[in-house]
């Protein structure tokens, strides 16, 4: 058996903090009254949300916690009445039968307040899940309107996670909270009212049992959530490592390459992780809550103290003193509902915090609307110095590249790997904007137009396609969604033969109809090079001017990869091809070929141009087309690549 490693394999074993999380640190370690400022722009969120989908629902909410709270505060007002009538009198038979009528006014209005609250969080309970949906809705309109280049920000997928699960329970739950706030705040003043009306002196003395509650639920909320960001990192590393424990797609390795004992080792140690800072932050909270619970027994001492104090002096009848210590038990228990549930509000802000904090920053990844269409057809795409750096990355992927591209041609990109085909390719489709630098589409510069018009001219084609889990005949119709349902179907039965679907599809159960995932019932997968195939037809069946390839046949068998090149190298009717590839053999007829390394253009021409160029392409394609037995002394001339070699210049032609 493998012996786990001593350290963590998965995330390189040292988990970083998102950036939105080094920042939200900072405001879990700010003053209280900034935290507050959190609670009320959470409670802004929130409330405004529920006003906006459930208006009607969140009126009758109001409505009846705040008749539940002035049923509270009658029964604690005629409570205190009745116990005063009694002790003042005596209390006789003739007194106590009496005061019969007041103490049955008192069971109806305390339960009164039972249904009141019940039918309260029934209305709360058809609003929660409206709100939730307007919440979800929204997310996923914004996160899907971003710029592509925002999901290769590994601190924007932590923040999409986060957000859209811990924030959005937060907003469930403040909903909850809010009807708990209304009536206890309500049943609050009429006790402070009460108690007032018996002296002035008892209220902020009865406060005082209350306020040391408050600090030490304020307190522990800010440990908990500090915490919780300390340990977003890890907690996702665990959430990673124990999905290719269990997935499918990592279950045949795991097995193959005997890496069980090293995940688990993995797994293992972000528990351990987890669990010690559960601990210290447990210990944390507990001790802060025992200091709460020692000031608020002092602030009791203290109330009844003073009421003692008032009753020896004469200064409140000793008829009253019942009724008072009724009242002042009453205001706090209800002042301590409303600082338990001010304190569920201060932490759930800290997560909706997260869920504003997406929002904000889905805005500003997302491009600005744009009134200019990208032309339809165009007959020139051109690059301009374009240069591209991924977030986080220091070195640029691209580096001034500047290429043209005429209607009708097919020009491959080829390099190795890390060269930037790829990213020059979602470039020219406009996927990506540059850093510096332009893409025009005849002379338009597509930085200023619609992303949706730029993308209905084109079609990709990507190494590893989406595996939407829909049927098989939706998968390639997937590729003009207009037709989903129906329509099309000359360019469908092109697609599909060309692509070599229809052979994988006929071999599925429900034929076309056949859901393409295993987590549907009677779903079936398919394998990488079927997946590819299945691409390859939603790209042909989109019938666009602007076809981008990259890899489109790295899983297919041979024979099916000449059969797709072929289909690419005859669609000559006026469609662009840019075309992706390691395997030289198969640019060998495009019309130009672009050499990139290091995110520069080195070499570009033909392939005649470029074998008798001697260069880099034709190093590599030697190494690809020789024979094996000499692959491994072969040794590559050398060869500088500092600058851009190009065929044209030694014809004495001007370069592009």
């Amino acid at each position: 058996m493998t012996s786990a490693p001593n350290t963590a394999l998965v995330g390189g074993g040292d988990p970083v903090m998102p950036t939105w999380a080094r920042v939200d640190r900072e405001v879990a370690r700010s003053s209280l009254w900034a935290g507050l400022s959190a609670v009320r722009a959470a409670v802004g969120v929130v409330v405004a949300m529920a006003w906006r989908v459930a208006r009607r629902t969140v009126l009758l909410a109001v409505v009846l916690n705040l008749a539940g709270g002035l049923a509270t505060v009658f029964g604690i007002v005629t409570s205190a009445r009745v116990i005063d009538e009694l002790i003042a009198g005596g209390p006789t038979p003739e007194r106590v039968v009496a005061a019969l009528p007041s103490v049955v006014w008192i069971a109806v209005a305390y339960s009164l307040r039972a249904l009141l609250d019940a039918a309260a969080t029934a209305s709360l309970g058809v609003t929660i899940p409206r709100v939730r949906q307007a919440a979800q809705v929204e997310l996923h309109e914004l996160v899907s309107g971003v710029r592509l280049v925002a999901f290769e920000d590994a601190s924007f997928r932590e923040l999409v996670e986060q957000g859209s699960g811990a924030g959005i329970r937060s907003i469930e739950a403040s909903l909850r909270y809010g009807g708990t706030l209304l009536s206890s705040g309500v049943a609050v003043l009429a006790a402070l009212v009460a108690v007032g009306s018996l002296d002035p002196w008892l209220v902020p003395v009865t406060l005082l049992v209350a306020v040391p509650a408050a600090w030490a639920s304020a307190k522990a909320a800010r440990i908990g959530y500090a915490s919780f960001l300390r340990m977003v990192a890890t907690q996702r590393l665990q959430a990673i490592t124990g999905r290719l424990l269990t997935d499918r797609e990592t279950a045949a390795e795991l097995r193959a390459f005997t890496l069980r004992e090293a995940m688990l080792g993995d797994y293992r140690l972000a528990s351990a992780a987890l669990g010690a800072e559960a601990v210290r932050t447990e210990t944390r909270t507990t001790g802060v809550a025992l200091a709460g619970r020692a000031l608020a027994g002092v602030g009791a001492g203290a109330a009844y103290l003073a009421l003692g104090l008032l009753l020896y002096t004469g200064r409140m009848p000793l008829a009253l003193g019942g009724a008072a210590v009724i009242a002042m038990r009453a205001t706090t228990g209800a002042f301590s509902s409303v600082v338990h549930t001010v304190n569920q509000f201060y932490e759930a802000s800290f997560y909706i915090d997260l869920y504003r904090g997406l929002r904000r920053e889905c805005r500003e990844r997302t491009p600005p609307p744009a009134v200019r269409h990208a032309p339809a057809d165009p007959e020139v795409i051109r690059l301009d110095g374009v240069s591209f750096t991924y977030p986080g990355q220091e070195h640029p992927a691209l580096r001034e590249v500047t290429l043209e591209i005429r209607r009708g041609q097919v020009v491959a990109l080829v390099g190795e790997n890390g060269s930037g085909k790829t990213t020059l390719a979602k470039l020219v489709a406009g996927l990506h904007a540059p850093g510096s630098g332009a893409v025009r589409w005849d002379g338009v510069d597509l930085a200023g137009c619609s992303p949706e018009s730029v993308a209905a001219a084109v079609a990709v084609v990507s190494q590893h396609p989406a595996r939407w889990p829909v049927s098989a005949a939706t998968a390639v119709r997937l590729g003009r969604v207009e037709q989903v349902a129906t329509g099309g179907d000359a360019a469908f039965a092109h697609a599909v033969e060309v692509a070599g679907v229809r052979p994988v599809v006929e071999r599925l159960p429900a034929g076309w109809d056949t859901v393409l995932s295993r987590e549907f019932e009677h779903g079936r997968d398919l394998s990488g090079g079927e997946w590819q195939r299945v691409g390859i037809a939603r790209a042909l069946f989109r019938d666009v001017p602007v076809l981008v390839a990259d890899e489109p046949t790295a899983a297919l068998d041979a024979r099916a990869e000449a059969a797709v090149y072929e289909a690419l190298r005859t669609l000559r009717d006026g469609r662009t091809c840019l075309l992706v590839t390691h395997r030289l053999a198969n640019v060998r007829q495009a019309d130009l070929i672009v050499v990139l390394h290091h995110g520069e253009v080195v070499e570009r021409g033909t392939h005649e141009e470029l074998m008798r160029l001697g260069g880099r392409y034709r190093d590599l394609y030697d190494l690809q087309s020789g024979p094996y037995a000499e692959l491994a002394f072969r040794r590559p001339r050398p060869w500088r690549w500092s600058r851009e070699r190009e065929p044209a210049a030694r014809a004495g032609r001007p370069t592009s």
